[in-house]
Formats: C-alpha cells, structure tokens, sequence
C-alpha cells in the first residue's frame, strides 16, 4: 500500500481499538477542484495531531491521547474500505452515533462545511499492522488535505482488530440505518 489517509491521532486509536468503524470525513482545505472522496479501498491510517481533538469526541476526559510522535511517524492500522457513500440526510447520519466517536457538534459542522449539506461516511474494517511502519517526517505530509502517497511500505501483517462476528453485527446495523444491502 502506498496510500495513506490523514485522520486524528485520537480517532486512528479508536478505530484501531474497535471503538469505531466508521470514518465521517466532509473534506479538506486542499482536496482540490474534485473535492473530497474516498479515493482508495485499502490505506494506511496516518495519525494527525492537534491539542483539541480529544475534547471533539465523546470519549472521557481522562482518554490518553497518542503524542505528536515529532520527526518519526508510525502508522500501526489499515483500513479496508466495505461501503462508502455521501449521506445528506442528517437523521440517518445521526443514527450513526454508536458507530464512532466524534461529539455530535463535530459531525454537525462537518455535515453542513463549505454550504452544502452532507458527509462522506465510510464502513471500514481495520487491521493491525505487525510490524507497525515507521518512517520520517516531512514537510510533503503536512498540509489540509486527506491523502498523502508513502514509499511502498511492505512486510506487515495484517490482523483484525474486532472479531468477524462483531464486524458482521456492525455492518447489519449500518445496512438497517441506511437500507443498504451488503
């Protein structure tokens, strides 16, 4: 894999924990005259930090949020892309609520960002990678925008964080929310 999608420190450890399997995503400064989409169906979580983003999720106060790992990145999870889709319905992006861990005022700003009313959500199933990758920071990474392309990262292993049984119960809860079929 050579892409990684940029997402809070905070949010790539509840993903990786199986606190969350959704990603609710309205787009960033620097997506281009495209936009926003899940551009991939397989990709690399690469961990954001700023100092509020614990604050922005429903998650307890006393949460440890992964520290700013400074000139080296690691990226300890994958993402494998099942379903993705804009939803403008806000009743059933609301439904979602027990899908991830973003406040509700997050995903209501993110839903009405930039004048148009809606978000990119994807269903994900996460893996561990064993090892994690590790490489250096630069300045290429930064920015507001969603996807960075990394050197090909081979060698890890992938293993699932959630068992099958509980990944199938939380797609049946997705495809119930949204009347989809998987």
């Amino acid at each position: 894999m050579s892409a990684a999608f940029k997402e809070w420190a905070v949010v790539c450890e509840a993903l990786g924990s199986g606190l969350q399997s959704i990603i609710i995503r309205k787009g960033g400064i620097a997506e281009g005259r495209t936009g926003f989409a899940f551009r991939h169906q397989e990709f690399v979580l690469f961990p954001t930090w700023f100092h509020e983003q614990l604050e922005r999720t429903t998650l307890p106060p006393d949460t440890r949020v992964p520290e700013d790992p400074g000139d080296e990145l690691e990226m300890q999870y994958s993402a494998s892309v099942e379903w993705t889709g804009l939803l403008a319905d806000r009743a059933k992006v609301a439904a979602l609520r027990d899908l991830h861990i973003l406040h509700d005022d997050v995903v209501e700003e993110r839903f009405h960002y930039d004048g148009d009313d809606g978000v990119y959500v994807a269903f994900v199933r996460i893996y561990r990678l064993n090892p994690s990758l590790r490489l250096q920071n630069e300045k290429k990474y930064g920015g507001c925008r969603s996807w960075v392309e990394l050197p090909d990262l081979e060698g890890s292993a992938l293993v699932s964080v959630i068992s099958d049984e509980e990944h199938a119960r939380r797609k049946e809860r997705l495809s119930a929310i949204l009347g989809l079929s998987f």
